[in-house]
């Protein structure tokens, strides 16, 4: 069954684990699709017990499960556009490459939690193959941070022009339509900045950089909003643009909660209609 929607409204899926602290995962990944005035749905594919300290427990959702969250959301309401975020283990990564071809789910965006921004790997490596050879070639867009670029371009990536280099290997090696290499883990004026590539266009992209240490969700954010922004029509790359513009005033307006790294804040269209 095709995955158009039945609806006037755009609905986006995420499909991505749930965090306890609400900061990252379907927890952020709803939240932006709401501020974008899309319908979110999802399907949970593990469940952390975690809050700004870090990640304390993590309970995978079994497989079956997550197919029949996919399906039960494509075969009834239909979607416009869908995100990954952490699928977790290869089992879980395959089954949702076979339902994104089944169930025809277009624009989609992977965000390839395989690394964490610090460099701890977060997957195992059979999980990061099958990522990289079963999922990520039906991506409209990959959104990889430093490290994930390094493992799947397989470079040293310590300058811009490594992501550039980065960015262009993995749109031929993985067959992604666009790539966004994220320079939020880079040091030096290749900080907070980014690189598209597209198999024609390649390009910077840079916003605002905003002095905050609570920034738990950002990739989230980032892969969520551009997913929306599909799901509203626009192109790949006003999404992406778009989604930067989104993500910096989110950190703008970031929140300092817990005793650790808060989350990016959600809420500034309400703060500003408030103003």
């Amino acid at each position: 069954m095709n995955a158009v929607t039945k609806s006037r409204i755009p609905v986006a899926l995420t499909i991505a684990g749930s965090d306890s602290g609400g900061g990252a995962g379907i927890q952020t990944d709803l939240r932006t699709f709401a501020f974008h005035c899309v319908h979110g749905t999802s399907a949970i594919t593990c469940i952390t017990a975690q809050n700004t300290l870090g990640v304390r427990r993590v309970d995978a959702i079994a497989t079956e499960a997550v197919v029949a969250q996919i399906q039960a959301v494509v075969e009834d309401i239909g979607v416009q556009a869908a995100k990954t975020g952490m699928l977790l283990n290869q089992e879980i990564i395959l089954a949702v490459a076979q339902q994104v071809e089944a169930l025809q789910i277009q624009n989609l965006v992977v965000d390839p939690v395989m690394v964490s921004r610090t460099g701890a790997q977060l997957i195992d490596d059979d999980a990061v193959y099958t990522l990289c050879h079963a999922l990520i070639p039906q991506a409209a867009i990959v959104t990889p941070n430093r490290y994930e670029a390094q493992i799947m371009s397989g470079l040293t990536i310590d300058s811009l022009d490594d992501m550039q280099a980065a960015a262009q290997i993995i749109h031929q090696k993985l067959g992604a339509k666009a790539v966004l290499v994220k320079g939020g883990g880079m040091e030096g004026k290749a900080h907070g900045v980014d690189i598209w590539f597209d198999g024609e266009q390649l390009s910077t992209l840079s916003t605002q950089l905003i002095d905050t240490k609570n920034t738990h969700g950002t990739g989230c954010t980032l892969s969520a909003a551009i997913a929306a922004n599909l799901a509203k029509n626009y192109d790949i790359f006003t999404a992406v643009q778009q989604a930067k513009n989104y993500v910096t005033t989110a950190l703008t307006y970031s929140l300092d909660i817990g005793q650790g790294q808060g989350p990016v804040g959600h809420f500034f269209p309400l703060l500003q209609n408030n103003n």
